[in-house]
């Protein structure tokens, strides 16, 4: 998932998670869906286990959140967890409240099941196309699970959301880009450098050495991905003026978060092979100030 903003459990996500900005009836609603993806999501990726003991993990909690579903369906729900009830208890009582669409749900669990495998397999995304796939699946249904309990349903509406959080995981790629290639999480794609005469092995040569700075082909590829990645978040952005309340403002903050980490890539000469940028404290007035002329 996307990794922009920190939240008080010391990991870093791509929606605050019931803070006070959050209409009180939505709270919980809103920390059970978090619950769930961020549990999946260290299932997928923390930890020492091996591929196939990760894959059965997402296995069996794919098979709880349907039994969850499948409760919610029932007038007298008897439901059974046997592993994750502190995520599954909340999630059936969201499911059954505010009609949650699971496929959703079930989305996001595609997308760490492909983590998964890709990691293991090497793969190599052969196209920009490959990777929005991807997003689709790992990131949108995040927001368009926050649009369905605000009440929010039109088309224009889904389509900048998912701009939004198709944005916020790129970026999350070309922050993370030195560290992800390390742990074997590679985003880069085939198409895309072979058109910049670009090689993984000549980036994981550059990344090996901190001392060897990135061939310009490679930071013209990055400034191309972070113009991009601001293009879509520019275009999701009037959504903040659709979200209700105090929401909204929440909205801004996140959108305002993902383009400062896009202007701290850019100061680092977009070389993420050797830097990761980070918000500081100071960045927060700068976020709040453009938040307010949004």
């Amino acid at each position: 998932m996307p990794k922009i903003l920190s939240d008080s459990v010391d990991h870093y996500e791509n929606f605050p998670v019931a803070s006070w900005l959050c209409p009180p009836r939505l709270r919980a609603p809103i920390a059970a869906i978090y619950h769930f993806a961020r549990t999946a999501d260290d299932l997928a990726d923390e930890g020492d286990a091996s591929a196939q003991e990760r894959l059965e993990a997402l296995s069996a909690y794919r098979q709880e959140l349907h039994s969850a579903m499948q409760a919610a369906d029932v007038a007298h729900p008897s439901v059974t967890q046997h592993s994750w009830p502190h995520v599954f208890s909340p999630l059936h009582q969201a499911i059954s409240q505010f009609a949650l669409p699971v496929q959703l749900l079930d989305d996001l669990l595609d997308a760490f099941v492909q983590d998964v495998q890709h990691t293991a397999n090497g793969h190599v995304y052969a196209d920009p196309s490959e990777l929005l796939d991807y997003c689709r699946r790992s990131a949108n249904p995040v927001g368009r699970l926050l649009l369905h309990l605000y009440g929010v349903h039109d088309h224009t509406a889904l389509k900048q959301s998912d701009a939004i959080c198709t944005a916020l995981q790129l970026i999350n790629f070309w922050q993370d880009l030195g560290q992800d290639l390390l742990r074997g999480r590679n985003y880069l794609n085939a198409a895309d450098l072979a058109a910049h005469q670009l090689s993984l092995t000549e980036v994981m040569a550059c990344l090996n050495n901190p001392s060897l700075p990135p061939p310009e082909r490679l930071t013209q590829w990055m400034t191309q991905q972070v113009q991009e990645a601001r293009a879509l978040m520019l275009f999701g952005a009037p959504l903040v003026h659709r979200v209700p309340g105090r929401a909204g403002w929440e909205l801004r903050l996140v959108v305002q978060g993902g383009l400062r980490i896009l202007d701290k890539i850019e100061a680092l000469n977009y070389n993420t092979l050797h830097h990761r940028p980070k918000l500081r404290v100071w960045d927060g007035g700068l976020m709040l100030w453009r938040a307010l002329w949004m």
